[in-house]
């Protein structure tokens, strides 16, 4: 008898990975399937990070780690902070994990109790959502939309805070919008969090390296809020490490401990061969970020004139980081497909593009803005042009 546990039960499971899973499977069935379903960059890891693990293995890097990670990428990523974010934290303030996603649920996991509000801005990444459920918390999402840039203003930031509030989640650049705060816009916010010594902020700044606008403020730069920010971030983006497996938080000491303690307990410190790579990503050349930033860039350029070809789809500005597109859909629900069905949302329509146009994206739903649909530029020109021609093309035949 299955007796899975309520914990579990009150889980959704990934649509970013199902919706990948799903093109996987018609890829195996022969289909020709283009997969923008998923944030990964097509490139692969550069070759002194490469070279990197393999000198680790032969100086036999094959023990357990510490926990929070080697004391030397710990420094190394206390100096990138510091070098190129303007902020402080020693390196026992960091504790590295399996990717950012794991430093993320540490840290609602240590500071979120049953009944505290976590404030979300929407759209948000799938997962913050699962992981405020599993630390038994309540979700406070607000939905900013396309006239205001997907990116919350600290007056509605203000409204939303209550005696329970507990957490401030937000991404930038954002996956899924690739809406990035600027410094006058988080100013606004820290002085209004200021009012509120009891909120922590998770700042998760994993695509900070992907950004078409210049030079990024971190919200941790703010005096105001010194001990109250949490930095999250990682080399996968940023490095095309997505397998690696590595991230970091940077925290307040009492928070980097509880991370250290609870990691302890499930994971212990993570692989001994990645960390080392991610070493020499921190502290090697770093022209590598660069050449892929302006591929990104390229590409932002290209999809966002293509989706504006596609009727019913809305997207009034260029993503100013990241490698998403998001664009508004909701003018198709309600429209037929050629053998009758009805596109009653945006879960249909990523179904029908998928199915008839052989394109997976992920239905704006799981990001908490149903009237989109999210896709990753993070791939070819070529499949970039022949995608958006295939969406249009399955559009176009909708009635």
């Amino acid at each position: 008898m299955e007796q899975l546990s309520s914990r579990l039960l009150a889980l959704s499971p990934s649509a970013t990975l199902a919706m990948s899973q799903k093109s996987q499977e018609l890829k195996a069935q022969g289909l020709d399937i283009i997969n923008m379903s998923v944030g990964e960059p097509d490139f692969f890891t550069p070759d002194h990070i490469k070279e990197a693990a393999k000198q680790a293995v032969d100086n036999n890097f094959s023990f357990y780690t510490p926990v929070p990670g080697y004391m030397s990428l710990r420094q190394a990523i206390s100096e990138k902070l510091k070098r190129e974010n303007g902020v402080e934290f020693s390196p026992v303030q960091i504790v590295v994990g399996n990717g950012a996603k794991q430093e993320i649920c540490n840290v609602i996991l240590s500071v979120v109790e049953k009944g505290d509000e976590v404030i979300i801005p929407t759209p948000a990444w799938v997962s913050y959502f699962e992981m405020v459920k599993l630390a038994e918390g309540v979700n406070v999402p607000f939905l900013c939309g396309q006239d205001q840039d997907f990116k919350i203003t600290a007056q509605q930031l203000e409204s939303l805070i209550t005696p329970k509030t507990k957490v401030l989640l937000f991404c930038s650049p954002s996956n899924p919008t690739g809406a990035i705060y600027s410094k006058e816009e988080l100013a606004a916010i820290a002085q209004v969090l200021a009012k509120y010594p009891r909120i922590i902020v998770i700042a998760d700044e994993i695509y900070e390296h992907i950004s078409y606008c210049g030079e990024l403020t971190s919200i941790a730069t703010f005096p105001e809020l010194k001990d109250r920010v949490v930095i999250i971030n990682g080399v996968s983006k940023a490095y095309a490490m997505t397998g690696w497996r590595i991230g970091f938080c940077a925290a307040p000491l009492w928070i980097a401990k509880a991370v250290t303690k609870l990691q302890g307990q499930y994971t212990s410190g993570c692989s001994s061969i990645a960390q080392k790579a991610a070493e020499a990503a921190y502290t090697g050349p770093q022209d590598c970020v660069e050449t892929m930033r302006q591929a990104f860039e390229r590409r932002r350029d290209l999809i966002f004139d293509l989706v504006q070809q596609i009727p019913g789809f809305s997207l009034t500005k260029k993503p100013q980081g990241a490698f998403y597109v998001f664009p508004e859909v909701n003018a198709l629900f309600g429209k037929q497909t050629p053998d009758g069905k009805t596109i009653a949302n945006a879960s249909d329509l990523a179904m029908y593009l998928l199915e008839v146009g052989h394109v997976a994206g992920v239905t704006g739903d799981a990001f908490g803005a149903p009237n989109c649909i999210r896709f990753s530029y993070a791939t070819s020109d070529k499949n970039i042009t022949e995608a958006m021609s295939r969406v249009k093309t399955a559009v176009e035949a909708l009635k």
